[in-house]
């Protein structure tokens, strides 16, 4: 087998492996109406169980990245993607809110190893000058991993009920274990352009006197803040507020929140690529200027009227695949300006923060502030609530006033992303020197 097909037979076990990864992490979204049904849940508990697996997931990713820099990458994805898998279906036979919650912090741990790992392989089988439509492909995982979660659990949970739908989850992720197993693993540094030292007392310290990380470090914070707060509760919103069935709401979100991450991603790998022959800095521009543009999308998708479907359909799906193309750009950026022995820990520090200052923080605000504006509209309306069913006819109308802040944040957003794009050209040029 030549070195092109061994690198693209890896480069399509990761992108399985990560769509299983975004299957099994999105299900409590898709899910999360009928579960927060059964067990009388308020929008700041659902959040929160959104949330759990993130904390876990977060704490344990530095450790799980520098065992990347240092033992073999292919058997740490095959046992992560089993131990996830197996947390995913036992989901299926929980009785409460807090044995859902566990089980959750388990998978947290078990897809803690697949960016990292999966990233640091990607960065030895492709140069450079590919890396970013290389990466583009990884991260395909993402979307299709979200619509495939959207269609198969909404379907399966509407025909079987949802715990049938966590059992399903499973499944996949043993064919995944296996195919992993036989991945011709590169040695470290083998695609970069000239000779690169590999420094194993090199560690985290290292990696944080980059300024640029820094940059994108708190740019992973605020997408990520924004993006789970949608894989949260855009399901919900569109039950609520639209008054769509979770069939429906299945349908759409696999489009708005799913789909439109594929020409997201390719599309933003292959200017990404482009503009780096012409710049230095542009792969941050090019992920700055998408984020810009997803800003008045999902305005205007969130200013349309309720019932109004297709208008919030449409718009939405424009806006979230221009947020798309942040992967492409940002996490090439971080090979270009981290060296090879360091890119496991690197995207481990990175991840860190993503999860613990942004995905962790996503939903839970998300849902907390929709409890706010639910508890406001039901005063307005002068209601007498006795019980958290009370508030049941003005969820929608607090979850649409809390979907506002995702907009919001992506105008800070895109200010850290031109941010790192001051610094990145030199950052480059001292890692070139080393």
């Amino acid at each position: 087998m030549s070195d092109r097909s061994r690198a693209a037979y890896a480069l399509s076990v990761l992108f399985a492996i990560n769509a299983m990864n975004f299957f099994d992490r999105q299900i409590g979204g898709a899910l999360a109406e009928p579960i927060r049904k059964e067990w009388n849940l308020s929008d700041g508990a659902l959040g929160a169980l959104g949330t759990a697996f993130t904390l876990l997931y977060a704490f344990v990713g530095i450790p799980l990245g520098r065992l990347s820099d240092r033992s073999s990458r292919k058997r740490i994805l095959s046992v992560a993607v089993l131990v996830w898998s197996a947390l995913t279906s036992i989901s299926a036979i929980t009785r409460s809110y807090w044995q859902m919650f566990a089980t959750r912090l388990g998978v947290g741990v078990g897809e803690a190893a697949c960016a990292p790992a999966a990233t640091s392989l990607i960065g030895d089988l492709y140069p450079a000058a590919r890396r970013a439509r290389a990466l583009s492909i990884f991260m395909l995982g993402l979307p299709i991993g979200i619509a495939l979660s959207y269609l198969v659990s909404s379907f399966v949970a509407h025909t079987y009920g949802w715990r049938a739908a966590f059992f399903v989850a499973g499944v996949p992720g043993v064919i995944c274990a296996i195919e992993a197993i036989f991945i011709d693993e590169p040695a470290r540094g083998v695609a970069e352009a000239r000779p690169v030292e590999v420094r194993e007392g090199s560690h985290w310290r290292v990696v944080l006197t980059i300024p640029t990380m820094w940059w994108l470090i708190l740019s992973g914070a605020l997408h990520n803040f924004n993006m789970y707060a949608l894989g949260s509760f855009l399901s919900p919103f569109l039950m609520r507020y639209h008054a769509v069935s979770l069939r429906q709401a299945g349908l759409i979100s696999m489009s708005v929140f799913g789909l439109s991450g594929v020409p997201g991603l390719l599309i933003g790998g292959a200017f990404a690529d482009s503009m780096m022959k012409r710049r230095k800095n542009g792969r941050l521009l090019v992920g700055m200027v998408a984020i810009l543009i997803s800003i008045p999308m999902l305005l205007l998708a969130l200013r349309r009227p309720a019932h109004d479907i297709a208008g919030f359909a449409v718009l939405a799906s424009v806006g979230c695949m221009a947020m798309y193309v942040y992967y492409s750009s940002v996490y090439a950026t971080i090979h270009d300006v981290i060296a090879p022995s360091l890119r496991g820990t690197a995207m481990a520090i990175y991840f860190f923060a993503m999860y613990v200052m942004g995905a962790s923080l996503g939903p839970l605000v998300t849902g907390m502030v929709s409890d706010h504006f639910t508890r406001q509209a039901a005063a307005a309306a002068g209601a007498v609530i006795t019980t958290s069913k009370s508030l049941e006819p003005f969820r929608g109308q607090g979850l649409h006033a809390a979907m506002y802040l995702i907009p919001v944040l992506s105008v800070l957003l895109s200010v850290v992303l031109f941010c790192a794009s001051r610094t990145v050209a030199a950052d480059m040029e001292r890692r070139d020197r080393q």
